[in-house]
């Protein structure tokens, strides 16, 4: 993702129609300005001749042209009620609804994204590497050090010589111990 700044990117449109990027002194197109708002990049793109901010005209190009593309995102419905807002009281009102609801979204997103960590979320979480511990001693102490074996024990093995049930009653203590410390930290 890219840096987000307070400064929005400055694009500025020529008589030409074409579109500048003042930060990087080159032309960009529709494509580049969508890709600059998806890394976090907000933009202002203004007219160089009278100063007009055409911000709202081409972010609305841009969802047009991504709905035409069959990327359909509005509903015909939510379409609908939009363009009934134009005309009703509720103008006032939709806004400011449309602006909380997305930040709701942003919100939930962004808070997603951070629980869920790398790869594994799981791994990131206090006390994770003990309880995988717990597991494998937990799994090798049934199975008598043989992870998957379904055969009998072999002579000297723990569970053969009644050791077994000594070493269960401890993985079941140090696991009811670690059910609690995690519950502790959850709170």
């Amino acid at each position: 993702m890219a840096e987000s700044t307070d400064k929005p990117l400055l694009i500025k449109r020529y008589a030409s129609r074409r579109l500048y990027n003042t930060e990087t002194s080159d032309y960009v197109t529709l494509e580049d300005i969508a890709g600059f708002i998806r890394d976090g990049r907000d933009v202002q793109i203004v007219d160089l001749k009278s100063g007009d901010d055409l911000t709202r005209q081409y972010l609305l190009q841009i969802i047009a042209e991504h709905e035409s593309r069959g990327e359909n995102m509005l509903p015909v419905a939510v379409l609908n009620d939009l363009v009934r807002s134009y005309t009703t009281q509720s103008m006032s009102v939709v806004p400011q609804f449309l602006a909380s609801s997305f930040e709701m979204l942003r919100e939930g997103q962004s808070k997603m994204m951070e629980n869920m960590g790398a790869m594994n979320p799981m791994a990131r979480m206090p006390g994770f590497d003990a309880m995988r511990a717990q597991q494998e001693a937990f799994m090798k102490a049934m199975t008598g050090g043989m992870v998957g074996s379904s055969g009998p024990m072999p002579e000297g093995s723990p569970a053969a010589s009644g050791e077994k049930e000594e070493d269960l009653d401890d993985i079941k203590k140090e696991l009811a111990e670690l059910q609690k410390k995690l519950a502790k930290m959850s709170k």
